[in-house]
C-alpha cells in the first residue's frame, strides 16, 4: 500500500501546481531573423511554464488527483478491515475463543485471501494510475508536435529547444516563444478536446 501511495504522490506532484497565472515575458518572442542577420533559427519552450499553464495539463492534473483520491481512499479502507480481521483472529486466539482448530483454521484462511485481494486491487490501481499516466504523456507530446507543425509553417524556425531546469544554461528572452505556443496550444485544446469532450457527453 505504501508503495502505491508512494507511486500516486509522484506521479500527481510531477503533474501538479497548475495555476490560473497568466504567462510574463519582459521582451517579445524572436523576430523573423532571430537577430542573427539571416542565420540558423533558433526559439526554445520553457517546459516548466507549458506544464503549469496549458489547459491540458491543468485538465489532466486534476483526472490524475481524483484518482489518485480515490485509490488512496479505497486502499485505506481495505487495509483497515483486514487490519480489523487480523486483531479479531488473533484476539480469539489468545483468548480460546475458537471451538475448533479447523475454525482457526478456516478464518486464517479467510484472512489470507482478503490480504490476497488487496494486494491484487493494489497492483490493478498502480497500472490504471500509470495507463492513465501514459495517456497523458502522450497526447501532451502528440497536441505540441502537432501545433509546433502548423506554427512553424510561418515563422519558419530551424530548431525548436525545450527549456527545463539548466539543460540550457544560457538563452537570451528574445528567443523564447513559450507565451506564443502556451496560448497557441489553449487555443487549440479548447476548440477541439473540448468539443470531442462535449460529444461524448451527449452520447450518454
Amino acid at each position: 500500500m505504501k508503495k502505491y501511495m508512494m507511486m500516486a504522490a509522484v506521479a500527481v506532484l510531477a503533474l501538479a501546481s497548475c495555476n490560473n497565472a497568466s504567462p510574463k515575458m519582459d521582451e517579445q518572442p524572436a523576430s523573423a531573423d532571430n537577430g542573427n542577420g539571416g542565420g540558423l533559427k533558433i526559439a526554445y519552450v520553457e517546459v516548466d511554464s507549458l506544464m503549469t499553464q496549458y489547459d491540458y495539463c491543468k485538465d489532466f492534473t486534476l483526472v490524475l488527483q481524483k484518482k489518485s483520491n480515490n485509490a488512496r481512499n479505497t486502499l485505506t479502507q481495505k487495509g483497515q478491515q483486514l487490519q480489523n480481521a487480523m486483531n479479531n483472529f488473533q484476539q480469539k486466539l489468545n483468548n480460546n475463543g475458537f471451538t475448533s482448530r479447523e475454525q482457526a483454521e478456516s478464518q486464517q484462511a479467510a484472512i489470507q485471501r482478503q490480504q490476497n485481494d488487496l494486494q491484487q486491487l493494489q497492483a490493478r490501481l498502480e497500472n490504471e494510475l500509470a495507463n492513465e499516466t501514459a495517456t497523458y504523456n502522450d497526447g501532451l507530446r502528440d497536441s505540441l508536435q502537432h501545433f509546433l507543425a502548423v506554427y512553424n509553417k510561418d515563422k519558419k524556425y530551424d530548431m525548436i529547444l525545450t527549456k527545463q531546469g539548466d539543460n540550457i544554461l544560457y538563452a537570451a528572452k528574445r528567443f523564447d516563444i513559450t507565451d506564443d505556443v502556451i496560448n497557441g496550444l489553449n487555443k487549440r485544446y479548447k476548440s477541439t478536446f473540448k468539443k470531442t469532450e462535449e460529444k461524448k457527453e451527449e452520447k450518454k
